[in-house]
């Protein structure tokens, strides 16, 4: 339409001393006549320079914070600090107007709570925008990953009749009225008469989807949104958010964390190596938000240097029941610290997370071989084993520094006798995973997968510390705006 050159490309510097045109949104315009320019393409602004003969006053009466001009004229080298290359524009067209007296975004700082209020607007800003392009980066990245090493994508159902995780709180799907809901003869509702003649929620997981994939193309993964019934307003959770999952035949629990680590550095890598620029700004921000913190509540390594450092090291492994012993021999456990005991057979407190991730091992942690109490019902049993108080399970959990769970995920029972006994000890009705134990009954196979959470990588990989800051319009109890 106004064959235009991107910024990005402008910046590349192969459009020096020609004439181009470019389009954006104004970040700063000082003395009437430089604009800082950007169009999104990269996490740097141009500088405009308008042209000593330029007149037009009306124009330039408009032209003030996130309006959006286009302006041609010459690529030069700049004679100012800064910048490398700017552009003399001959011409200015101001396309939308943003009025400061009524536009809800101010070039000043903004805390990120009224941001999120203004989530049509806060993608604008240097923080957001550079939050939303490393998040593209890392999705395009966990196609990359798996497409290189021969996995195929499944897309998994967002509707279903499953639960996957058993645990119940999930979003009803129903076209049925209602005030008016049609009953059986034992008087509860009659989902024969729904549209998909059963009672159906939107999904928590595409695991057990994945399994099928997984056990006839031998390598799947899925990525997609799931959801979660969940009444909680933390800054860890979302009632719609993404899961990458990955599954495959032959793999066991020890292949799972291999797999669950390398996707993690790679993941790590490709953005530092391809958006420097916005991992540096979002390092900076980190840096200048703590100086007046308390020295106790500050990062222990700048995020440059915890993202380098955590593809630079390896993971630690230990077993939950190692987890456990560490946690009742830890100072803080001996000094009545912790608000939660960390007793055997029940599930780690986040606290009880962080002390091993930001005080034990000082990196990330995988812990295995959980109580079977506890997970889920597709979990592989363990070997009994005297040395453990109880029966465990091949689980695992990736726990990061500042997140807590990134990765779960399991060796699944590939043993129908097995699994059917965990189905009934759950309560869980055969009949509505009759499919699923028939892949154990017809060529079943030993075969492993983990759920990582998108938001929770996203969060890591930008330092950001709400979860709502790393998905554009976050889904939370009372809220569904935009």
């Amino acid at each position: 339409m106004y064959n235009r050159t991107e910024i990005k490309d402008v910046l590349a510097g192969g459009h020096l001393d020609k004439e181009i045109t470019v389009c954006g949104w104004v970040r700063a315009f000082r003395s009437n006549r430089f604009i800082a320019l950007f169009d999104g393409s990269d996490f740097n602004t141009l500088q405009v320079v308008i042209d000593d003969d330029f007149g037009n006053e009306d124009v330039l009466k408009k032209i003030h914070f996130h309006a959006c001009v286009k302006a041609t004229g010459k690529l030069v080298e700049s004679q100012g600090a800064g910048q490398k290359y700017e552009l003399i524009a001959n011409d200015i067209e101001v396309l939308g107007e943003a009025n400061p007296d009524e536009y809800g975004l101010q070039p000043k700082a903004m805390t990120m709570e009224y941001l999120r209020e203004k989530a049509h607007f806060r993608m604008r800003t240097s923080t957001f925008s550079a939050v939303f392009r490393i998040r593209h980066a890392i999705a395009y990245g966990i196609h990359k990953f798996y497409n290189d090493r021969g996995y195929y994508y499944m897309h998994s159902p967002i509707i279903t009749g499953s639960d996957a995780e058993g645990a119940g709180e999930m979003f009803q799907v129903t076209t049925l009225n209602m005030g008016d809901m049609p009953k059986n003869e034992e008087g509860g509702v009659d989902y024969s008469k729904d549209f998909f003649a059963k009672h159906t929620n939107l999904t928590v997981s595409g695991q057990l989807q994945a399994e099928i994939g997984a056990l006839a193309l031998g390598k799947v993964y899925t990525f997609g949104p799931t959801f979660r019934a969940e009444n909680s307003n933390t800054s860890r959770h979302l009632s719609e958010f993404w899961m990458i999952e990955p599954e495959v035949a032959f793999n066991d629990i020890y292949d799972n964390m291999d797999l669950a680590e390398e996707f993690c550095k790679y993941l790590i890598n490709y953005v530092l190596d391809n958006y420097a620029d916005d991992v540096a700004f979002l390092d900076q921000r980190i840096e200048k938000m703590e100086r007046n913190m308390p020295k106790e509540k500050r990062r222990p390594m700048g995020l440059l240097d915890t993202l380098k450092f955590v593809v630079e090291n390896d993971f630690e492994r230990i077993t939950y029941t190692q987890a456990i012993n560490i946690l009742r021999n830890s100072k803080p456990f001996k000094k009545g610290k912790f608000e939660f005991e960390p007793t055997w057979g029940s599930d780690m407190q986040a606290e009880h997370e962080r002390f091993l991730v930001e005080k034990k091992f000082k990196k990330p942690v995988i812990v295995r071989d959980y109580p079977q109490s506890f997970k889920a019902f597709y979990m592989r049993e363990n070997d009994a084993d005297e040395s453990v108080p109880g029966t465990t399970v091949a689980a695992m959990d990736v726990l990061f520094p500042g997140i807590g769970e990134l990765i779960g995920g399991s060796q699944r029972e590939e043993r129908i006798d097995v699994l059917k006994r965990r189905v009934e000890a759950m309560g869980i009705d055969e009949e509505e995973l009759w499919w699923y134990l028939e892949l154990r009954k017809f060529g079943g196979a030993p075969h492993a997968g983990f759920g990582l959470g998108f938001e929770r990588m996203v969060q890591f990989i930008t330092g950001i510390q709400n979860i709502r800051d790393v998905i554009p319009f976050p889904r939370t109890p009372g809220s569904a705006h935009f």
